[in-house]
């Protein structure tokens, strides 16, 4: 389709570039670059700031892990977050984004594929890392929560964060300016659908589709003022306060991230400065800003 042979070519060069710049992905063996540990400013509800916990990646055949640093050592299990790359993608080229959410407590299982449409090899991702928390040798033993799983993914990635909505395993997606090729029908969790006002691959009114469709789950359309098709690539700019939130708010139970979203004083709806367009069906505008 047009939509994939326009994203192919510079999605897999900005890939080249990096990995070109950094090494990353040569190798195997886990890459222990770390982000210092900064105090959480989650509470206070910026969204956007580094979370308290310095990060460690590991890269593997099938899934690139981006997790906190020092979870052998965790006093709790951390939620996951299964990651699809956009055609022609990594996971090198959302390195920031995924990053950050391991930052703020997530272990994020992102799919090596650059055509994850499928999802195959996100579910593997579930699937490592169960068998993970089960090795008393490995240092996510005892600590994935495995009953708390996000689905999400940039462009194809996104498409295929909704394919992937549809295992029993996952309780939230959140596709990233999601390609056609999925079926939110299948879907029985809430979603935030995000978009670009000034996308020309993936058009607005393509991911307002799904989200037109998607009136059978408490759904969200959030469309970011002035972001184009690759602006959450590399440096994910406006797209890391609200994907954090969303996530923080259906996996950890965050009160102040779903206020972000939910009820009358829902956060996203009144930043007119971040959003050119926010939509809430009536199963979202049902549910309550705090669940306490």
């Amino acid at each position: 389709m047009l939509w994939r042979r326009n994203l192919l070519v510079p999605l897999a060069a900005l890939a080249l570039a990096l990995t070109a710049s950094t090494g990353a992905g040569t190798a195997a063996a886990p890459d222990t670059t770390v982000a210092a540990a900064t105090p959480s400013a989650s509470a206070a509800g910026d969204f956007g700031a580094p979370g308290p916990y310095a990060t460690a990646v590991e890269v593997g055949a099938v899934t690139t892990l981006y997790y906190p640093r020092d979870i052998a050592d965790s006093d709790r299990r951390h939620p996951v977050i299964v990651w699809g790359n956009g055609t022609g993608g990594v996971p090198l080229v959302y390195r920031e984004l995924l990053l950050h959410w391991a930052g703020q407590g997530f272990i994020v299982a992102a799919a090596n594929t650059p055509q994850s449409n499928l999802g195959i090899s996100m579910r593997a991702g579930i699937d490592l890392l169960t068998g993970r928390n089960a090795d008393p040798g490995s240092v996510f033993f005892d600590r994935v929560d495995l009953e708390h799983i996000g689905a999400s993914g940039h462009s194809q990635g996104g498409a295929a964060a909704i394919v992937v909505g549809a295992d029993p395993r996952i309780d939230t997606i959140l596709p990233i300016q999601p390609g056609p090729l999925a079926d939110i029908n299948a879907v029985r969790v809430p979603a935030l659908l995000l978009a670009g006002q000034q996308d020309s691959i993936v058009f607005p009114a393509l991911v307002r589709a799904f989200y037109n469709a998607a009136d059978h789950i408490p759904a969200l359309y959030g469309e970011l003022r002035g972001a184009d098709h690759f602006t959450v690539v590399g440096d994910p700019g406006p797209f890391a306060a609200p994907t954090t939130a969303w996530f923080r708010a259906h996996l950890m139970g965050d009160q102040a991230a779903r206020a972000q979203f939910f009820g009358p004083g829902c956060g996203i709806c009144a930043d007119t400065a971040t959003w050119s367009d926010v939509r809430r069906n009536s199963l979202a505008l049902g549910l309550p800003a705090t669940t306490a």
